[in-house]
Order: structure tokens, then C-alpha cells, then sequence
């Protein structure tokens, strides 16, 4: 295949750029900069110069392409807006003369909302939070946008760790200036999944090329977030100490993703395994946490 991926030197779309290539395919991934291209290149990735906001730079590269995954996000006020206007753009685009085509959207598993200890599967209405319920509507896009010759596929992962970290490098960062720091009481728990684990997902789901689908994309990990921030703490040389961050005052730091990151999820990804062969290979960050701290500080000293 030839894969065209935004978002590819992004925490998650350089994973899943780099996967593909490494499965042998040919990967285009969208930069912003000659510096972000280099990265690319050296992961054997075809750098395309460009913007999600000027889709002319790009659009003849990505239509040569037979797979598309949208990995990219702008958060900003009209970054969904953004969003359904680079989709609309990707499935649009014209392949070779009878060549079907796939697009895969990332969305995740925040459109659920707060199951508490209810499990939730692909077949659960989502129940958003206001802030990511224009993922929802971008999700319904895509679905709608199946046809014969293009395959959609959702991907809904959850909060991503591995490598340098992303919402989960908070705690090692916080651990090392004296405390790592959650929102809520840390009862909750998070769903998640490791990066590696996630971007091979999108390479069996863009090989599969299932039409019209949705799949969640979580480990089988369910510690605490209490549990998660004390082991990065010990490990970051904080000596295991956490703060707790009530979720009123987190509003004023994280904006409205404060809400979600208290929230308690559970979501099964059993569908993914069943019919993908997906399977996490990754135990979860509690168990894993010595060697995604190592990976954090290099990565801040690089």
C-alpha cells in the first residue's frame, strides 16, 4: 500500500507512520517544518511538506496514495472544524482508475463519557462531554462517507502511553519536582493503550480494509490512576509522593478536558481481536513504568 498519514510526527501518527513502514509499505507523512521532515526520513518516511490548513500543498501526493489515516489534531477553538474540513478533503480524493481506497479517522474513547463500572463496547451510544462532541459528529462524517470504492474505519484509542509519554509524562514531570499530580481522587480508571500496540491496529485495520467500521483500542490494564502516579513518582524521584488536583481547580490549568480526565472508563476491545487478530502485547503502565520513565528523560534531554 501506499499510505498517506497526517499528524506524522506526532506522538501517535509517528508510531503509526513508522509501523507501516516498517511492514513494508510506502508511507507519506505530512510535516510542517525541514526539521519534522528529517525526522520522517530517518524512519524511512516520505516527507510531505504542508498544513492541515492549506490542503493544496498535499492533496496530489495523498491522492496517489491508496490509504489514508488522519492522526493529526489542532487543539484550538475551531480545531474540529479544522478537522472535518481535512476529512472532507481525504475522502474526496480521487485513487487510480479502480483502486479502492481506505480512510481511517482517530477519535477515542472519551466519546463514551464516564462509564463508571459499566463496560462499554462499539455498540454503546457515545455519551460525549461537551468538549468532544464535535469528535462525535467528525466520526459520523467519516462512517457516511463509505462507499464502494472507499472503506472508514473509527479508531477510538485510549489515553496513549509509551515512548516520551503524552497525558502520562505529567506525572514524571510533576514527580520530579516534588510530587506527581492527577486530577480527581485517583480512583478512577483510565482506559489505555500503549502506543506501539495502538499504531499496529492501523496497519491490520487499513490491511483488513473493513468498510463502515468502529474499534476501540485498549490494554486489559485497569490500575488506578493513584496507582499509576505513585509508580512514576517512585521511579522519578519523588519517592511515590502524589498530589491530588481537585477537578474545579484542574479547569483553570487544563481547560475542559479536566472533566474527562476524571472520568472512569472501561472499554472492551474484544472486536479488534476478533476480528483484526489484534492483541496488546504491552501489560499496562504500572508494570511497565521503570522503562517508559527512562524513555520520558531521554527524550527531554534530546
Amino acid at each position: 500500500m501506499q499510505v498517506f498519514v497526517t499528524g506524522a510526527t506526532g506522538f501517535i501518527g509517528l508510531a503509526v507512520a513508522s509501523a507501516f513502514a516498517r511492514r513494508g509499505h510506502r508511507v507519506l507523512g505530512l510535516a510542517r517544518t525541514s526539521e519534522k521532515a528529517r525526522e520522517l526520513m530517518r524512519r524511512e518516511i516520505e516527507p510531505v511538506i504542508g498544513t492541515l490548513q492549506e490542503p493544496g500543498a498535499w492533496r496530489n501526493r495523498a491522492a496517489a496514495c491508496s490509504t489514508y489515516v488522519h492522526c493529526a489534531f489542532e487543539y484550538s477553538a475551531k480545531g474540529f472544524e479544522l478537522d472535518r474540513n481535512v476529512l472532507r478533503t481525504l475522502s474526496e480524493l480521487g485513487g487510480r482508475k479502480g483502486e479502492a481506497r481506505t480512510l481511517l479517522y482517530t477519535s477515542g474513547v472519551w466519546v463514551y463519557g464516564d462509564t463508571g463500572t459499566r463496560c462499554v463496547d462499539e455498540s454503546t451510544a457515545p455519551n460525549p462531554p461537551k468538549f468532544v462532541a464535535a469528535r462525535v459528529e467528525n466520526e459520523n462524517f467519516v462512517l457516511s462517507c463509505a462507499r464502494p470504492e472507499l472503506a472508514t474505519i473509527v479508531l477510538r484509542p485510549g489515553c496513549v502511553y509509551g515512548g516520551h509519554g503524552s497525558l502520562t509524562a505529567a506525572w514524571f514531570d510533576g514527580a520530579t519536582k516534588g510530587a506527581a499530580r492527577f486530577v480527581g481522587d485517583g480512583a478512577q480508571r483510565w482506559a489505555m493503550v500503549h502506543v506501539d500496540d495502538l499504531a499496529e491496529l492501523y496497519v491490520l485495520a487499513a490491511e483488513a480494509r473493513r468498510a463502515c467500521d468502529v474499534f476501540n483500542a485498549t490494554d486489559r490494564s485497569r490500575n488506578t490512576i493513584r496507582d499509576c502516579a505513585e509508580a512514576a513518582s517512585r521511579v522519578a524521584g519523588g519517592n511515590g509522593r502524589i498530589e491530588s488536583i481537585p477537578v474545579d481547580e484542574a479547569i483553570k490549568t487544563y481547560g475542559p478536558m479536566a472533566e474527562a480526565l476524571a472520568f472512569t472508563q472501561h472499554a472492551d476491545s474484544s472486536k479488534a481481536a476478533r476480528l483484526l487478530g489484534w492483541q496488546p502485547r504491552h501489560a499496562g503502565f504500572v508494570d511497565e513504568v521503570e522503562r517508559l520513565y527512562l524513555a520520558w528523560r531521554a527524550q527531554r534531554a534530546s
